[in-house]
């Protein structure tokens, strides 16, 4: 918070690329970010954590995620080993209640997959708040691995012309800020970027985090 950072993300990158940390410390940090003041207070988002796309199971951990208070709540779209293509209509199905009652649910979609044209359409039309583009292989490679910066250049159009708030992470760093500007998401996630010797389950550098909001 003193470093900069408009969003505090809360995820416990031991149990996975969208690792959950127990509820019970979500609304302890919850509390402690939001008691700053409606002009301070920064924004906190989390995780439900790595789960199959299995409609009652995400229902019911949002359910229980959004009674923290959190802002945001970002949902992983993992997608099954053995299919090229997965129908997540039901999901979003089931998670269109959730968003109509004023939740602020994100997207997480992974640069190893591929989804269909049609999924930005459906998630908006699920009441998404937003989309963000991330990795889900923590090797150390980012989405520019996969993807030139034209074609993400398209990718962040394509999202935010659904009025849908666009974020990027996977693996990003100070040296990537200039080229992620140049995509002009309306967000940016680190986790190894701001920590001790780039690796995302050490400690959190307060150096890192005022070069990079310097740098922004």
């Amino acid at each position: 918070m003193q470093g900069g950072a408009d969003i505090i993300d809360l995820k416990d990158p031991d149990q996975g690329a969208l690792g959950a940390l127990p509820l019970n410390l979500i609304a302890e940090i919850v509390t402690f970010v939001h008691a700053k003041g409606e002009h301070e207070r920064k924004v906190v988002s989390a995780t439900i954590g790595d789960l199959p796309m299995v409609p009652e199971l995400l229902l019911e951990h949002v359910l229980a995620l959004s009674k923290t208070q959190v802002d945001i709540i970002k949902i992983g779209f993992f997608m099954d080993a053995n299919t090229k293509f997965f129908d997540y209509q039901p999901c979003l199905d089931v998670l269109r209640s959730v968003t109509e009652s004023g939740v602020k649910l994100i997207a997480v979609l992974f640069a190893e997959n591929t989804y269909s044209d049609s999924l930005l359409t459906a998630i908006k039309k699920a009441g998404f708040y937003g989309v963000m583009f991330d990795t889900a292989v923590k090797n150390g490679a980012t989405f520019l691995d996969y993807f030139s910066v034209d074609e993400m250049k398209m990718i962040a159009d394509s999202v935010q012309t659904q009025k849908l708030f666009f974020g990027l992470a996977g693996s990003l760093n100070l040296q990537h800020v200039k080229m992620v500007k140049a995509i002009d998401p309306d967000y940016i996630g680190l986790r190894g970027g701001v920590c001790v010797n780039n690796q995302r389950k050490s400690k959190l550098d307060a150096e890192k985090i005022i070069a990079i909001r310097d740098a922004i």
